[in-house]
């Protein structure tokens, strides 16, 4: 499975924490940046890295900003991306069971680095249920026209 991981500066200590852990095992990691918590613009990583996902130059991402909640905000703005802020193992469960989601957002201010590894082992073995939800995410694309 090949993975974006990007992030802003609040958010650049545990991407860089999420891409040694991904790549040892032996996940193909792409990072999109920031490389460093020189202050940049969250927008600018985040959509680059959701276009990615959209046009499936990657399976999945990883964006990570101080809350989290910039990253979902800006990643969702793409078509086919479906972003979730997830802070807790049943919350990535079931976005992927029920959702489907391509892209998880996480906090980096306010997430330590074991939760992140757990988070993103769940996030990364869950399947997609189909069924009632594959229904819903087709509303939801219906709605949006995204």
């Amino acid at each position: 499975m090949k993975i974006i991981l990007t992030s802003d500066h609040a958010g650049f200590e545990l991407k860089e924490k999420i891409k040694s852990y991904l790549t040892e095992r032996n996940f193909e990691v792409v990072d999109a940046g920031c490389n460093s918590k020189e202050s940049v613009d969250y927008p600018d990583y985040g959509y680059k890295a959701a276009q990615m996902v959209s046009s499936k130059s990657v399976d999945r991402g990883i964006l990570v900003c101080a809350t989290g909640i910039g990253m979902s905000i800006v990643a969702n703005k793409v078509k086919g991306i479906r972003a979730a802020l997830v802070t807790l193992t049943e919350q990535a469960e079931l976005t992927r069971k029920h959702n489907d989601s391509n892209i998880l957002c996480l906090p980096g201010k306010f997430m330590d680095e074991n939760t992140a590894k757990r988070i993103v082992d769940i996030w990364l073995n869950t399947e997609f249920e189909g069924g009632r939800h594959l229904r819903r995410i087709n509303k939801i694309h219906n709605l949006t026209n995204i």
